[in-house]
C-alpha cells in the first residue's frame, strides 16, 4: 500500500502570531542568541580558536533555535531554492 505524504503550508498573519506569550518566548530566544554571539565575538578577539569553534556552535544553534520557533508558528517559512 502506497501512502503519499503531503505537506501542508499554512500562511498565517503576524497579528494571528504576536501576543504576550509569543514576545517573552522570542525575546529569550533573542537574548540567548545575543549571549552566544558575545560569546563568539570575544573568542574571535582574543584569537583562542578551541573556544571560538565551541561559541560558533553554540551561535548556529541559538539561530536554529529561534528559526525553528519561527518556522512552527508559520511566520518565517524555511528557504526554498527555486529555479
Amino acid at each position: 500500500m502506497n501512502r503519499t505524504r503531503t505537506t501542508e503550508v499554512r500562511h498565517v498573519t503576524l497579528s494571528e502570531v504576536i501576543d504576550d506569550q509569543f514576545l517573552t518566548r522570542y525575546r529569550a530566544l533573542l537574548d540567548a542568541e545575543d549571549a552566544a554571539f558575545d560569546e563568539l565575538e570575544h573568542a574571535f578577539e582574543d584569537g583562542d580558536r578551541a573556544h571560538f569553534d565551541a561559541d560558533l556552535c553554540a551561535w548556529r544553534q541559538a539561530v536554529e533555535r529561534k528559526l525553528g520557533y519561527l518556522h512552527r508558528l508559520g511566520v518565517v517559512l524555511p528557504p526554498t531554492i527555486s529555479a
